[in-house]
């Protein structure tokens, strides 16, 4: 029997557990660097929090933004192991599923980028092709859309 595939957001935080495991392990291995530890922890688990975070994001830019700053976190994510590999902190051995795992991340952050891109021209095109006046057209203010008048 197959296992179906994940959310994208558990799958994310099953990656984050994995990654506090493993900070959680370097804690007290004589001559690993805090800084190093912190620096995986932090963008490990920030992947997870940004895809939990973008679920109420207040646009579709929010949305895409927090996305996109998931996907940034999950390649620092990926240095940061690459970083402990190469610098003989850990085997290449005991990480590669997690590494595999960063990589797939990686790749589905990029893909559902990419759509999300490709939807919002598709639609901003049709918008504009069916309803010809200014209504769907960038407004120039010069004022900060958050600002008030």
């Amino acid at each position: 029997m197959s296992e179906e595939p994940q959310e994208i957001g558990e799958r994310a935080f099953n990656f984050a557990v994995r990654v506090v495991n493993l900070c959680q392990s370097l804690e007290g291995k004589k001559g690993v660097s805090r800084t190093l530890v912190n620096q995986l922890l932090r963008s490990g688990t920030s992947v997870g929090a940004n895809l939990e975070g973008s679920k109420g994001g207040q646009s579709w830019a929010d949305y895409l933004s927090k996305v996109s700053i998931a996907l940034k976190e999950a390649r620092e994510t990926r240095y940061w192991l690459r970083l402990h590999v190469a610098t003989d902190i850990i085997p290449e051995n005991q990480l590669a599923p997690l590494l595999d795992e960063s990589n797939q991340i990686v790749a589905i952050l990029t893909t559902i980028i990419k759509k999300l891109k490709s939807d919002s021209i598709s639609h901003f095109s049709f918008l504009t092709s069916h309803f010809p006046n200014d209504r769907y057209q960038p407004k120039t203010t010069g004022q900060h859309p958050l600002e008030h008048r």
